[in-house]
């Protein structure tokens, strides 16, 4: 039986289009947690697009799952996370102009960096996990960097056009999945994921935990955070 963690980054994207204090992502995070959410996620971005300070300081404080922190292996990050203490972090690739993340960390890049900031963080009794490209290769560097948990990105699958692509990039999951569960790693997964395209990792009993935002908060404009979070639970918990 699959986890759920809900991403609420896109309530504060909302909230930040409009430069004023709501929707409130720190009072979506309880609501998602009363529907059945395993954890929550959020992102805090170097440029503070949506996700900000105190929405991490007031999350650590309540939440009562799991705390994700996904975040750039940089300074600045490493010491909030050391600060406010999330029961997980995931290391994420960052680019300014991007509009959402587009692709897996590059683990193989730099092993000695990325290899250090897990073992600071790991030192303050954090979690860390790694989200990676269905690559072997990156899951193989990411547990010799010290991870706990690697992510699979589904961002490339869930663009898929038509069966036949969709298939070939699914097998490509599959096989770095199957990878993961060899060197004994967690394995979660997540990007672009929605109420229909995750119908299929049904067959791969191996994922623990689904890690979905932005198609929970755009169901949720419809029908309420609430149900919609119940809705994907409900989902992933028949894998």
């Amino acid at each position: 039986m699959a986890r759920l963690a809900v991403n609420i980054d896109h309530v504060a994207t909302v909230r930040e289009a409009r430069g004023i204090d709501e929707p409130e992502p720190v009072l979506a995070a309880g609501l998602a947690e009363l529907a059945g959410a395993d954890g929550i996620i959020c992102h805090l971005r170097e440029d503070r697009r949506h996700i900000n300070d105190r929405d991490l300081q007031l999350l650590r404080q309540t939440v009562k799952t799991k705390l994700n922190l996904e975040m750039a292996a940089v300074e600045e990050m490493v010491r909030i996370a050391l600060e406010t203490k999330p029961d997980l972090v995931t290391l994420v690739p960052e680019k300014r102009e991007e509009l959402t993340t587009e692709g897996g960390l590059d683990v193989k890049s730099n092993p000695d960096h990325y290899g250090q900031v897990v073992d600071r963080l790991k030192g303050g009794g954090i979690l860390v996990s790694f989200f990676v490209d269905p690559d072997p290769g990156q899951v193989e560097t990411a547990r010799s960097c010290g991870a706990d948990i690697v992510e699979i990105h589904t961002g490339h699958y869930s663009e898929a056009k038509g069966e036949t692509e969709a298939v070939e990039r699914f097998e490509r999951i599959a096989r770095a999945v199957e990878r993961a569960a060899e060197l004994g790693l967690g394995i979660s997964a997540g990007h672009g994921l929605n109420y229909f395209n995750i119908k299929r990792f049904s067959s791969l009993p191996q994922v623990e935990e689904y890690s979905i935002g932005h198609s929970i908060v755009a169901r949720a404009v419809i029908v309420g955070i609430e149900r919609a979070v119940r809705e994907m639970v409900a989902l992933v918990k028949d894998f």
